[in-house]
């Protein structure tokens, strides 16, 4: 088949000059502003929803608020802006936070002293907070894992005191709190879990079942509520520096006969990056999941693990 080289090259040529004139074009439409923003704030095709972090205007639950990961998120949302509710079962521990908050420079949070496990006095707590915020637009699920140990020697009053501190209390939170996020059609539900979602970890038995159960009810969510605007998300952090880590490490040093320094190096030993998260580190990647940035992240669940888990 013979080819006209001379016919080629002039398609070639016309070819090359609408696409410049179009991209030309294309940046005359944009410093106009009648098209795209100088400030570089950007719109999901179809969204509404500005391209920018900020979480003004937002009010955000952070459940676990007194240390660790929760406490971290708690700063962070405040640094993008959100005002922050805090719950926790420690009084004191809370005050704490909210005297570092405002040290910071930002505003106090509304402090809720109250345990995830009694479900009729955190629903009476939040409907409190409702009256004076009208709606809580971001809800981060955080809270320290049930007792260690194998799932073939864990009670029945075991699994139903974590069933009902971390699944049963989701449930009663999303059903007070979805009118709201329906209503502004903005909402975050955040669930801190554990790598264990994706691959179960040695002598974690309830938590294993446990956090594979909170993500199953995270997904199913997710399937009804994103026509609302409304996101579900997990996070699995890894090895991260919190009490919750340390109480692990010297548990399983006591049963193996080793010191806690030991414990930590074989930990670290399975990591990538050769080191444990920071909290803070944790929640950055909340911080972006409930910012208006992960309008289009729905559903999954999100390794925070510095590549410890071998499966994709």
């Amino acid at each position: 088949m013979s080819v006209d080289l001379g016919r080629a090259k002039d398609l070639l040529r016309l070819l090359f000059v609408c696409e410049v004139k179009m991209t030309s074009r294309s940046e005359r439409v944009g410093k106009s502003g009648q098209k795209g923003s100088e400030t570089g704030v950007r719109k999901a095709k179809g969204s509404g929803i500005a391209k920018d972090p900020s979480l003004a205007n937002r009010v955000a639950l952070v459940c676990g608020a007194s240390e660790g990961i929760g406490r971290a998120t708690c700063l962070e949302f405040a640094r993008l802006g959100a005002s922050v509710v805090a719950l926790s079962r420690s009084q004191l521990k809370l005050a704490a936070l909210s005297d570092e908050m405002v040290a910071k420079g930002f505003a106090a949070p509304i402090l809720l002293p109250v345990d995830l496990g009694e479900t009729e006095t955190l629903l009476k707590h939040i409907d409190k907070v409702l009256v004076a915020v009208k709606a809580i637009h971001v809800v981060v699920h955080n809270l320290g894992g049930p007792v260690p140990g194998p799932l073939a020697t864990a009670s029945q009053q075991d699994l139903e005191r974590a069933f009902r501190a971390h699944v049963v209390s989701a449930q009663w939170l999303m059903q007070r709190l979805l009118p709201g996020m329906k209503s502004a059609n903005y909402g975050r539900f955040i669930q801190v879990l554990s790598t264990s979602v994706k691959a179960p970890l040695p002598n974690l038995g309830v938590s294993n079942v446990i956090r594979a159960a909170m993500a199953n009810w995270a997904k199913t969510l997710a399937l009804e509520v994103g026509e609302f605007g409304i996101t579900v998300n997990n996070v699995l952090p890894g090895y991260t520096r919190t009490q919750r880590l340390a109480a692990l490490a010297k548990a399983v040093a006591q049963n193996k006969h080793l010191e806690v320094s030991e414990v930590e190096d074989l930990w670290r030993g399975q990591v990538p990056l050769k080191r444990f998260a920071d909290p803070t580190e944790t929640a950055e990647v909340i911080g972006f999941l409930a910012s208006p940035m992960a309008a289009y992240i729905h559903g999954i669940n999100l390794p925070v693990d510095g590549g410890r888990l071998v499966c994709l």
